[in-house]
C-alpha cells in the first residue's frame, strides 16, 4: 500500500508541476548570432563589386530592412527611410521635395535606392557620402529630415527587446551602436535589385517589344547626328547606358544658365568650380514610376524631360559638351518619336522589385 501510495503521489506531483508549467507559458529561446550569408540575385547584371569588409549576411540584411522602415530613425517616431523612398514608387518620392518631421521640406528630389551595389562613384545627386554606409545615417540627424540625434535613436532601439535579439542574431552582441546601424542599412540597400522589367525579358528573348517600343529603343541607343537628321536619334546611351543605364558620372545637362544656378551640386563637395551645377547621372531604369524628374523635381511628366533634350538645352560654362552640341537644332524628335521614346522607357518598369516581399515592411 505504502508503494503504491507513493507511486501516486509520485504521479500526481509530476502532472502538477506540467501544468504549472503550461500556465506559465513556454519558455522563450534565446536569439543567437547567424552568420549565413545572404545570396544576392542579380540575373543579367554584371557582377558586383559588394565591400569586402561588410559580407552580406542574411540576419544583417533583416535587420538593415527592419532599421529601413523603423520609425525610432526619427524624432518624434512618425517617419522612416521607407518613408521618403517608396517601393511602390522605386524607392523614391513621389514629391518634388520630401517633408521632414518638423514639416519642412528638402533641397532635392529624394533619389531612388536599387541597384546601389551598381554605383561606384558615391552617393547623394552630389556625392557628398563615399560609402552607402556613410550615406544610411546622415538623414536621421539632417534637421529638414527625421531631425534626431543617433544617441537617442541608439537608446531607443536599445530599448527594445527585438532589436537587442535582433543585433544578437546579426553580430553576436546586443549592443546598438552607429557602425552596425550603418552597415545594416548598407546590406539592405544592396540587396534590393532591379532587374526584372519586360526590357530584361525582351533580351533573355522571353518577351517581345512592341513596334512602338523597339522603335524608341533604337531611338534611345542610336547617337545624334546633325548631319543626317533623318537618321539621328535621342543619344540617351551617352549618359544612360550599360545595364544599369547610367554612367557613374556627374553631369551638368542643360538645365539653366550660370546666372539662373541656385544649386551649385557637386561643387560644394569639390570645391572645383568646374563641377558647378553637376550632379550625379542616376539610373533610367524605373524611370517611369519614379517621377518627379532632375535633382530638384522640376519636371513632373516623362514628356516634359523629353522634351527637354530635344529643344529645351541652356548653355552655361559647365554644361557637358555632348548636351552642348544638341542645344542648337535640338535632337529633330518628332511627335511620334517622343511618343515611341516614352513607350521604350516604360519597359524598364520592374513591377516584380515594386511588389517583392523581402523589401516590404517586416513588422
Amino acid at each position: 500500500m505504502n508503494l503504491r501510495y507513493l507511486l501516486l503521489f509520485s504521479l500526481f506531483t509530476t502532472l502538477m508541476l506540467v501544468a504549472c508549467g503550461d500556465d506559465e507559458g513556454p519558455v522563450a529561446e534565446l536569439p543567437v548570432y547567424d552568420d549565413t550569408p545572404y545570396v544576392l540575385s542579380y540575373g543579367s547584371l554584371p557582377e558586383p563589386q559588394l565591400p569586402t569588409d561588410n559580407q552580406l549576411t542574411e540576419q544583417k540584411v533583416l535587420l538593415g530592412r527592419m532599421l529601413f522602415h523603423e520609425t525610432m530613425l526619427s524624432k518624434d517616431d512618425s517617419q522612416a527611410c521607407a518613408s521618403c523612398h517608396l517601393q511602390t514608387d522605386g524607392f523614391s518620392d513621389p514629391n518634388r521635395f520630401s517633408v521632414g518631421v518638423e514639416g519642412l521640406p528638402g533641397h532635392r528630389q529624394a533619389m531612388s535606392v536599387f541597384n546601389m551595389a551598381w554605383h561606384t562613384n558615391a552617393f547623394f545627386w552630389d556625392g557628398r557620402s563615399t560609402l552607402l554606409r556613410d550615406q544610411a545615417l546622415k538623414p536621421i540627424e539632417d534637421p529638414l529630415e527625421m531631425n534626431e540625434t543617433l544617441e537617442n535613436v541608439i537608446t531607443k532601439l536599445s530599448d527594445s527587446k527585438m532589436y537587442r535579439d535582433q543585433f544578437v542574431r546579426a553580430y553576436d552582441s546586443e549592443e546598438v551602436t552607429e557602425e552596425k546601424m550603418a552597415l545594416a542599412l548598407e546590406q539592405f540597400m544592396l540587396s534590393i535589385v532591379s532587374n526584372q522589367s519586360k526590357y530584361d525579358r525582351y533580351l533573355a528573348g522571353e518577351e517581345a517589344l512592341t513596334e512602338s517600343e523597339e522603335r524608341g529603343r533604337i531611338l534611345f541607343q542610336t547617337e545624334y547626328n546633325p548631319f543626317f537628321p533623318e537618321s539621328s536619334g535621342a543619344d540617351c546611351a551617352h549618359c544612360h547606358g550599360g545595364k544599369n543605364f547610367e554612367n557613374d558620372q556627374y553631369m551638368n545637362n542643360g538645365l539653366d544658365t550660370d546666372a539662373d544656378f541656385t544649386d551649385l551640386g557637386r561643387e560644394m563637395v569639390t570645391q572645383n568650380a568646374a563641377d558647378r551645377a553637376k550632379f550625379k547621372v542616376p539610373s533610367l531604369r524605373n524611370v517611369a514610376i519614379t517621377a518627379p524628374y532632375m535633382h530638384d523635381g522640376r519636371f513632373q511628366t516623362l514628356e516634359q524631360v523629353v522634351d527637354h533634350y530635344n529643344e529645351g538645352i541652356r548653355n552655361s560654362s559647365t554644361v557637358d559638351p555632348t548636351v552642348e552640341n544638341t542645344r542648337e537644332s535640338g535632337l529633330f524628335l518628332t511627335p511620334q518619336d517622343k511618343i515611341d521614346l516614352i513607350n521604350f522607357l516604360h519597359t524598364l518598369t520592374d513591377e516584380v522589385m515594386m511588389n517583392e516581399p523581402a523589401y516590404q515592411s517586416p513588422f
